[in-house]
């Protein structure tokens, strides 16, 4: 089986029933809280590539600093980057990551 990867916040109820899911049925991860512990814009880059998602599609519109920093109409991918890499509270959750391919599992019943 191959090696995976869970960006996880532990305050998220849709984050925890995908980890609670794959600990059920035996699924072996690595979870990491990406609060605590954020990624960087090259890993930002590289899920998003996995994803093959926009950076705009793994943007959390409901939150309050969307609205505060006007993301909507900000198109450079670079400072979407920089904005992620600082606030990624911004982030979809949870994503889990294997070797080739991730996933944005919500609702945890995707995985």
């Amino acid at each position: 089986m191959q090696n995976l990867k869970m960006w996880h916040n532990i305050s998220c109820s849709k984050s925890n029933s995908a980890k609670c899911y794959l600990d059920d049925n035996g699924i072996k991860i690595q979870t990491r809280n990406y609060l605590l512990n954020p990624p960087n814009k090259s890993e930002i880059k590289e899920v998003l590539e996995k994803l093959n998602l926009s950076i705009k599609d793994i943007i959390r519109d409901s939150e309050k600093l969307y609205f505060d920093l006007d993301i909507k109409n900000i198109n450079d991918d670079e400072l979407l980057l920089e904005i992620l890499e600082k606030n990624p509270i911004l982030i979809q959750r949870p994503i889990l990551i294997g070797e080739k391919k991730a996933f944005i599992v919500r609702p945890p019943l995707k995985i």
